[in-house]
């Protein structure tokens, strides 16, 4: 009987984890599971046994993470195929002889943290259909997806995984509240799976019994497609440098019936679940049939909040009829944040917009700066743009600081990656990465919209003017200017650009984001030296400079060096007025005096009709 037919007979008992069960054997967390296919099959056949034992009638390969993405940076990209293939011949071989199914386990591909760019769509595809049809060559009956928090790579997944001709079974790892990390809910889950010819969908991982039951629940009501359903065992409590899982099979195996009377046609176990659980399932599902459904209609795309018009005012209200400056400061390195008052008092008397204040610059660390930006907004009576990394906060801790801000009072944030902890002043220090500049600017425009990362009400709206940063001296502006459109579309308002020498370059950046319409503003950075002047050019990714100016330097240094720096600063800001609409000064060293001069000297510029 082939898998389909054998799911119209009633309800299959699936295997549980395979990664606790085998660092409870003695595998370390740190090496790769997948691998042991390959160097200790023995291991691996052993445990497909034990599930069977205990009454899997489906089992999973223990090929989860062998995608490339995941094998290539440990040296095993090439060797994707060949793992693919052992998994399912050592799965296969433990289920010789007996009336079970084996499914080829596929699981997300890992993101590269903290970088902008993606894979594009056809290298996802490719990904997966590397490893899917190695599985099928392998002899698997089915292909199951799970552990996909993103829907629309898990799209991709069953795209590629359905070109093998085998049934595909879909299953999202999903956050609280049934909804997934970009917030589609439950039941347009299920919809937008099953229209893209998924074989069954469901719920695994990331939550306890209760909550997948719930899922169950929802998408029961949403399409007739048979349901899977995997929860962990609970969260896990760490203990003594363990991990450790404390629901019992026996709550297990009640909740396990739940779900077979909700809808699951397929019951087992993810994380924390041992052959103990998967006993008690087997024994209390027997003989059950999932219950018949009444299915409502849904909306196939998940619904997302319409977002809250863009504030145009604050910093940004005199745009298109005075030049709009803004200048950065640097947070205090320890508690005194005299010098950075001062220069916040001097640049609002000289006629600043509004005060730049970067978080933890070059991975260095500084005051943070959320908190001085109230403190400076409350003292000094100017706006501050504070600067947001995902560099060093996870999702839970950015959602927190936003709204944090939000009470602060500091309305005007630009999404920046950040600079990797490794390359900063504290050894040991991690970077987060859990979003890339892209995925920040969304969540902040969902907080402008009134809902959270799990697209959850917050009861009110942000309303954050966001910036986005943008590199034009990029070789290949037209990348930039493609990444550029993509945090436009998320929803930044504004743009500040990494420090401009070169006229031309400016042209080209304008010419290319024409189409935008929004304000950008192009960095000054007045060099001081010639020794400042190569190091930035040599030194500092994202800076160029033009070898006329670096001839200019040549020689100079201490205040002939200031001198000739600011002259070439005045001459650009000179010949670049009329072609933008502002400028984002960067004063070198936080000396804000030099950037007082130039506000200065902006404000007298004659006022230019084709100022945008």
């Amino acid at each position: 009987m082939n898998f389909i037919d054998r799911l119209k007979g009633g309800v299959l008992v699936a295997d549980g984890a395979v990664g606790t069960m085998l660092y409870n054997k003695g595998v370390s967390l740190d090496a790769n599971f997948e691998h042991l296919n390959l160097v200790r099959p023995e291991l691996v056949r052993e445990l497909h046994r034990e599930y069977l034992d205990a009454g899997a009638q489906l089992i999973e390969t223990n090929t989860f993470g062998a995608n490339r993405s995941r094998l290539q940076p440990i040296g095993l990209g090439g060797r994707v195929r060949e793992i693919n293939l052992r998994g399912a011949e050592l799965a296969r071989d433990a289920a010789a002889g007996r009336d079970v199914f084996v499914a080829g386990s596929m699981g997300p591909l890992v993101r590269t943290r903290g970088e902008d760019a993606e894979p594009a769509s056809g290298e996802v595809a490719a990904l997966f259909r590397e490893q899917a049809d190695a599985l099928a060559e392998g002899g698997v009956d089915l292909l199951l997806l799970e552990t996909f928090t993103d829907l629309g790579q898990l799209q991709a997944a069953l795209a590629a995984a359905r070109g093998t001709g085998l049934p595909v079974v879909a299953s999202m790892a999903f956050q609280e509240g049934g909804r997934t990390a970009g917030g589609a809910d439950a039941e347009a889950v299920a919809v937008v799976l099953e229209r893209a010819g998924a074989a069954a969908v469901g719920a695994n991982c990331s939550a306890g019994p209760l909550e997948v039951l719930k899922i169950v629940q929802r998408m029961a009501r949403a399409t007739t497609l048979p349901l899977i359903a995997c929860p962990n065992s609970g969260f896990p409590e760490y203990v003594e440098g363990r991990y450790l899982y404390r629901t019992t099979p026996d709550y297990f195996a009640r909740m396990a019936r739940e779900m077979v009377a909700a809808g699951a046609q397929i019951v087992g176990g993810c994380c924390g679940t041992t052959p103990d659980h998967i006993r008690a399932i087997a024994a209390a599902v027997a003989g059950m049939r999932p219950a018949p459904r009444t299915v409502h209609p849904v909306a196939a795309s998940p619904a997302t909040p319409a977002a809250e018009p863009t504030p145009t005012g604050g910093f940004l209200a005199g745009w298109g009829t005075r030049p709009v400056v803004t200048v950065e400061l640097d947070p205090p390195r320890g508690l005194d944040c005299g010098k950075v008052l001062e220069g916040s008092r001097v640049l609002k008397a000289a006629g600043a917009d509004a005060i730049n204040l970067a978080e933890n610059p070059l991975a260095r660390v500084r005051m943070g700066n959320l908190p001085l930006a109230q403190l400076i907004q409350r003292e000094v009576g100017i706006e501050v743009i504070a600067h947001i990394t995902c560099r060093d906060r996870n999702l839970l801790g950015m959602q927190s600081d936003l709204m944090g801000a939000h009470l602060l009072g500091v309305k005007n944030l630009l999404a920046v990656t950040g600079d990797p902890a490794r390359i900063g002043d504290h050894a040991g220090a991690t970077s987060v990465y859990d979003l890339n500049s892209y995925g920040l600017i969304e969540l902040m425009a969902g907080l402008n919209a009134g809902v959270n990362g799990l697209g959850n009400p917050i009861g009110g709206s942000t309303g954050f003017t966001i910036g986005a940063a943008f590199n034009p001296n990029s070789p290949r502006m037209e990348v930039q200017v493609a990444r550029l459109e993509k945090k436009v579309a998320g929803g930044a308002a504004f743009v500040q650009t990494q420090p401009v020498f070169d006229l031309a370059v400016l042209r080209e950046m304008l010419d290319r984001t024409r189409h935008l319409s929004i304000p950008i503003l192009p960095g000054v950075l007045p060099l001081v030296s010639e020794r400042n002047c190569e190091y930035l050019h040599n030194e500092v990714p994202g800076i160029s400079i033009p070898d006329a100016i670096r001839r200019r330097m040549a020689g100079r240094e201490k205040e002939e060096g200031a001198r000739e720096g600011l002259a070439i600063a005045r001459e650009f800001i000179a010949a670049a007025h009329g072609m933008v609409g502002g400028f984002y000064l960067i004063p070198p060293f936080g000396r804000f005096g030099i950037a007082a001069e130039l506000v200065r000297f902006i404000r007298e510029l004659p006022a230019r009709k084709d100022t945008p």
